[in-house]
């Protein structure tokens, strides 16, 4: 393992978080809020790329030393073979899905794909709840699929998100900052193409207000 251990939760939390996926994905409406809320930053996490050899489970540390969410902050988890949701809204507006890789929810990454061309200022990745590695391996080499995709092998990263629909889309500006509410359940690739369009624009406005450093 690189740079630190990865905080550990318990299987347990994992199989009631996956449970809640599966019941509440219908059961919840779209318009039901989760996720993070407009206004506030996405929640800090690191976990392992499903294409590395990177063990362990996700860090969710906001600080240093803090047991079971891990002891080195998330945001400070950096490497070839780790997502970094941190890094990423450095880097510039995010499209972040939550997705269990055995249901059906995984049309979500093809739709990403496609868009990823047309907004090359855009930063898509997806995590994987509770992914196991070989399965995950062999969707992103049939789909050929290049976007970043991370394992929360422990249900960490879902129960933070607050996860109830498969998949969970979120859309924050650069910095970190969310822009607008989660898009829950399958979707369609105009419905996403929207958001992300919408998300461009409104990075771009609020960048123009926004004072220079």
């Amino acid at each position: 393992m690189s740079r630190s251990r990865y905080g550990r939760y318990t299987g347990l939390l994992g199989l009631v978080v996956l449970l809640a996926l599966i019941l509440h994905s219908v059961l919840i409406s779209p318009t039901d809020p989760t996720g993070i809320p407009p206004g506030q930053r996405l929640a800090p996490f690191a976990v392992p790329l499903a294409l590395g050899s990177l063990p362990g489970d996700a860090d969710i540390a906001v600080h240093a030393d803090e047991g079971s969410n891990g002891r080195v902050p998330a945001c400070a988890e950096r490497g070839a073979q780790i997502l970094n949701v941190c890094q990423l809204y450095e880097q510039g507006p995010v499209v972040l899905a939550l997705f269990v890789d055995s249901g059906s929810c995984t049309k979500v990454l093809d739709q990403m794909q496609s868009l990823a061309p047309a907004f090359p200022g855009v930063r898509f990745a997806a995590v994987a709840i509770r992914g196991e590695r070989g399965q995950l391996r062999k969707l992103v080499h049939a789909r050929g699929l290049t976007l970043a995709l991370g394992v929360d092998s422990d249900g960490a990263v879902a129960a933070l998100y607050k996860v109830f629909s498969c998949p969970q889309v979120n859309f924050s500006y650069p910095g970190g900052v969310v822009q607008s509410k989660a898009l829950l359940g399958e979707s369609t690739l105009a419905t996403l193409r929207a958001r992300v369009s919408e998300l461009v624009a409104a990075s771009r406005a609020r960048a123009h207000l926004e004072p220079p450093t």
